[in-house]
């Protein structure tokens, strides 16, 4: 895996795909059925993309929900391979 920081899915949507559609943070929440407050916490990348809003999003017309949650996955574990971890004993090879 290479050494770069991807960028949280939050801010494709706030960066990206908002100005292509032209609506607001506050219009993407209603259409979508979230506040505002949540929906703002995951653009700023303070909140992960869950299962619904990526499944919303979908419904939307915003891309397909597997890849906003794999794009999630992928920003989840660079940010958990990068901080620092316990030591962790690995297994004895199981036959």
């Amino acid at each position: 895996m290479g050494i770069f920081n991807p960028p949280h899915p939050g801010e494709t949507l706030l960066e990206d795909v908002l100005p292509e559609v032209g609506i607001s943070i506050a219009e993407l929440a209603r259409r979508l059925g979230f506040g505002q407050k949540f929906l703002s916490r995951v653009l700023h990348g303070h909140a992960p993309i869950s299962p619904d809003l990526a499944l919303r999003l979908e419904l939307a017309g915003i891309g397909k929900a597997r890849t906003w949650l794999g794009v999630q996955t992928d920003y989840d574990l660079w940010q958990a391979r990068y901080r620092e971890q316990p030591h962790i004993e690995r297994f004895a090879a199981i036959a």
